[in-house]
């Protein structure tokens, strides 16, 4: 791990003060040996609980696995229980933890994207042809949304990813031994600031500016939470402002949502804006610090971001936040900000329930900022150029821009900038060079997996916050996913629902046996309609979160819109 990295994660968090009664493990004798090795791989490293995470990545990546005996280590080392490493560890996919007596993984991990955009652009022949071609030393695993929909199907060597892959592609880069992600070409610390970064900053830290100005800017323009809840942000900033302190932030990179790329195109081409962004909204509420939370599918941006935020901590502006980059472990759950906040904490990712809000009880028990990588991406454009400017964009009656993330049966996948309140209809035709040559527009998904599935023949609705639900579908993060006439409608919702029932935290029973009944039902050829009915209703009155609260809505979709795809 860089100094670098070792700077943002080795201080302690403000008010707390580190200490922690030893704890004996009088049932589990602990090896010396892996007690050594987990103490050289924490070096100087805070033990605190909430580091849990960040050093089981540290043992996954050096020994390639995570094994009982250094569990156990792991365990004493921070004064832990062993069930509550154990729980941990074992929750989140990307940790592979080998129980007493059992076989390491292969030296080599290949995952293969079988979400909807990655499965209708070929993902389950290149599993299967992978699969027959691979030795001993090399592991297929399936995977969930890889967020590069735009080059469908995606697989990662390693932490190296592998886009429009083929077995070729992934043959040579198995011989080039380069199994380390790719850094993208951006724009540094120092481009940044030459083009007038962090001017707006150095405003609001000397008193330019006032938290007041600020937040007033951002109401006006109307802009909204753009992680998918879309909660006006200048009016989040005030509430989180008049708890009482301290407070803290929390920034939301955790994109899981299938056919969701637009943070990380943001974060990959210009991460000062968004850093930026980030200390003004920490500024405007006084936060004491912020945690950067990065799914672990990007690892190229936390390479990015282990660099640049050392430069920013250096560059001798006044009064900055403690930052901590922390890293997710392959959880889309994680992506709920309560279940975010409980993963910063060194816990399972699982969602609390509400109330109290994170604005009033979040990290730690205070009031938190949680922003999404492309609300804090505009803060700075926006309060440059006024409200008005931002405003002004929309089509259809509403206002302001949106980074549609668009997949699927497209000539030209990618994400598009376009006005808020387009119509698929549009966004196909302008920004996407229109269908793929010999297919039909025949469906859409306005949202991602959760946004429900609409017919080619109700193009004409505004893309937008509130233009949806009466139709049972929501925008949420924008995904986009086309489909076309030689797409099975049902079998994207079968698709869908797998996805659901593999990533449920399992906390509630609704979503948890939900989930798996409602996929039981639908592998059938005919499906049983007042079941699974039943079962949608179930999950979305009781579901503790939006996760099992959302996942009927591509099975209810498909009951009202494609009735003849059922018989």
């Amino acid at each position: 791990m860089s100094n670098s990295s070792k700077t943002i994660e080795r201080r302690k968090h403000p008010g707390r003060s580190g200490k922690r009664s030893r704890f004996k493990d009088k049932g589990r004798q602990v090896d010396p040996f892996s007690l050594k090795e987990v103490r050289q791989l924490l070096g100087n490293r805070s033990r605190n609980k909430d580091m849990l995470i960040e050093h089981l990545h540290l043992i996954q990546d050096n020994y390639g696995h995570i094994s009982h005996v250094h569990l156990s280590a792991l365990a004493h080392e921070m004064a832990l229980s062993m069930a509550e490493v154990y729980e941990v560890a074992t929750f989140y996919a990307h940790f592979d933890v080998v129980r007493e007596g059992g076989k390491a993984p292969p030296p080599i991990t290949i995952r293969v994207c079988d979400s909807l955009t990655c499965e209708m652009l070929g993902a389950k022949k290149l599993i299967n042809e992978l699969k027959k071609n691979s030795g001993n030393d090399i592991r297929i695993l399936p995977a969930p949304c890889m967020g590069r929909c735009e080059f469908a199907p995606i697989a990662e060597v390693g932490h190296r990813h592998v886009e429009n892959a083929t077995p070729t592609k992934i043959d040579s880069i198995l011989k080039s031994g380069n199994h380390s992600p790719e850094l993208p070409d951006y724009k540094d610390f120092e481009s940044y600031v030459e083009e007038g970064g962090y001017e707006l900053l150095k405003e609001c830290l000397l008193g330019q500016k006032t938290r007041e100005d600020i937040i007033t800017i951002l109401e006006d323009s109307g802009l909204r939470g753009l992680g998918g809840a879309g909660f006006p942000t200048g009016r989040k900033w005030k509430f989180v402002g008049s708890e009482i302190g301290p407070r803290l932030m929390a920034v939301n990179a955790d994109e899981g949502e299938p056919g969701t790329i637009k943070d990380r195109i943001y974060m990959e081409t210009d991460p000062h804006r968004i850093l930026e962004g980030m200390l003004i909204g920490a500024w405007a509420v006084e936060a004491e610090a912020v945690y950067f939370y990065l799914r672990d599918e990007y690892p190229h941006i936390r390479e990015v971001l282990l660099k640049e935020i050392p430069k920013i901590e250096k560059a001798g502006f006044s009064e900055l936040p403690d930052i901590f980059l922390r890293r997710g472990a392959g959880a889309y759950i994680c992506g709920e900000e309560s279940a975010m906040l409980e993963s910063i904490e060194g816990k399972r990712g699982e969602p609390r329930h509400k109330p109290p809000f994170p604005a009033q009880v979040g990290l730690f028990g205070r009031p938190t900022l949680i922003n999404n990588v492309e609300t804090l991406f505009w803060i700075r454009d926006i309060v440059e150029k006024g409200p008005d400017w931002f405003s002004k964009h929309g089509r259809n009656g509403r206002q302001g821009l949106r980074s549609f993330s668009v997949s699927g049966r497209v000539r030209e996948p990618g994400m598009k900038l376009a006005p808020a309140g387009i119509t698929v209809k549009e966004l196909i035709e302008e920004f996407c060079g229109g269908m793929l040559d010999g297919h039909n527009f025949k469906a859409y998904l306005p949202g991602g997996a959760s946004g429900g599935i609409l017919p080619a023949t109700m193009n004409h609705i505004p893309l937008d916050f509130g233009t949806l639900e009466e139709y049972g579908c929501f925008i949420g993060s924008a995904a986009v996913i086309i489909l076309s006439d030689q797409d099975n409608i049902k079998e994207a919702a079968l698709n869908l629902t797998r996805f659901f029932e593999d990533e449920s935290c399992g906390q509630c029973t609704p979503c948890r046996i939900g989930t798996e009944k409602a996929c039981d039902i639908m592998v059938k050829t005919d499906w049983d309609k007042n079941l699974l009915s039943d079962l949608c209703d179930a999950m979305a009155d009781a579901s503790i979160c939006g996760l099992g609260q959302a996942a009927p809505n591509p099975v209810r979709s498909v009951i009202r819109y494609f009735p003849e795809e059922l018989s």
